[in-house]
């Protein structure tokens, strides 16, 4: 009896749905990835209080305005006694604080949106002056999109850290 030999034969892997399932994944996870943190800046140092309770809604429209101070990196310091708003890679002083309001403002015009149902939150270091907060909720309310809008924004959220014994 003869006996043929045949070449050991390796079974080649087809990886082609293998990447296409990577690649599904991926986009699954960017898609319900939350990047709402985006808003919040570093510079910040938000006031710490034992009633700071995170938001249970999520409103539907929201602005996020983060205020504080230049710091120095090494030491935490404050550089510049003068409160900034932080905003779109911006450092604003409080007199040109009303130009992001405007701008947001006719963000929301043009999605045809009542400034009335839109949440406005501060994130406030806790070294600005509250003064310097009510004078922001007061530029907050009187910004209006365009002169027939009978009011601006009213809805307010001040956003603090829980504090842990």
């Amino acid at each position: 009896m003869k006996f043929h030999s045949h070449g050991s034969n390796v079974p080649e892997v087809n990886m082609t749905p293998m990447i296409d399932i990577v690649f599904q994944l991926i986009a699954f996870f960017m898609v319900i990835t939350n990047f709402e943190q985006n808003k919040a800046d570093e510079r910040v140092r938000l006031p710490k209080d034992q009633l700071a309770i995170p938001a249970v809604v999520r409103p539907k429209h929201q602005v996020t305005l983060n205020i504080g101070f230049e710091r120095d990196p090494d030491t935490d310091e404050i550089i510049s006694p003068t409160p900034l708003m932080f905003y779109a890679g911006q450092k604003l002083p409080p007199r040109d604080w009303a130009v992001p309001l405007a701008q947001e403002a006719r963000f929301f015009e043009a999605l045809d949106v009542d400034l009335a149902e839109v949440a406005v939150e501060i994130r406030c270091d806790g070294d600005v002056p509250t003064g310097l907060v009510q004078e922001l909720i007061q530029k907050c309310q009187n910004t209006r999109a365009d002169r027939q809008s009978s009011q601006g924004f009213q809805r307010f959220s001040l956003k603090a850290t829980q504090k842990t014994e």
